[in-house]
């Protein structure tokens, strides 16, 4: 019987995201998997993070507790999903895998992937265009909101324009309410959104 793990030799993560480490076999009758154990070589060290054997599956590095699982979906498929990405997971990850062949003699196999951490690029923010020309009854109450996509933290000012295309700014957050217009509130509002 022939048994192969199959995965990727480098892999980019991005920061606090989350990545799958692939590790994967076809199984093979008479071949029963014993153990499997992803281990790291990394800035701090070396050591198991994950073991799976007869008596359960175990996290051995606490800097990794709740933060890894192995892919349930597929035998095997014992891919590592590690949670929450920190610029310290860089480094080499090996899966070994034993089986026990029929005659009861074992079979070991591994394969290491790099993983390395990014940051992720920034975006710039884009504001959802909102409704234009709004007429609304003097006394009625009404809010106009900001909203943009991009990496936070977002922070937003609306403005009014002044005449002799100056402007005035109005407030430094995504909302600006009127409790009870009056027709001097008449004019143009817009929005300015602002990240790193």
């Amino acid at each position: 019987a022939f048994l192969e793990l199959s995965g990727l030799s480098e892999i980019k993560g991005v920061w606090k995201e989350s990545v799958t480490l692939p590790c994967a076999y076809v199984p093979v009758e008479d071949l029963v998997q014993q153990t499997l154990t992803w281990t790291v070589v990394h800035d701090k060290g070396s050591g198991t993070i994950f073991r799976r054997d007869s008596s359960g599956d175990h996290v051995l590095l606490s800097e990794y507790r709740d933060r890894v699982s192995i892919t349930k979906d597929l035998p095997g498929n014992v891919s590592l999903l590690i949670l929450n990405l920190e610029i310290s997971d860089r480094g080499t990850y090996t899966c070994q895998v034993t089986w026990r062949d029929s005659n009861n003699s074992l079979i070991a196999k591994e394969i290491t992937t790099n993983l390395e951490v990014v940051k992720v690029a920034a975006t710039k923010p884009i504001i959802r265009a909102g409704e234009l020309g709004l007429t609304l009854p003097a006394g009625a109450s009404t809010s106009l909101t900001c909203e943009a996509s991009g990496s936070p933290p977002i922070s937003y000012r609306w403005f009014r324009s002044a005449p002799a295309g100056t402007a005035a700014l109005l407030s430094s957050g995504a909302e600006l309410a009127w409790p009870s217009l009056r027709p001097s509130d008449s004019g143009t509002y817009f929005c300015e959104a602002e990240n790193r």
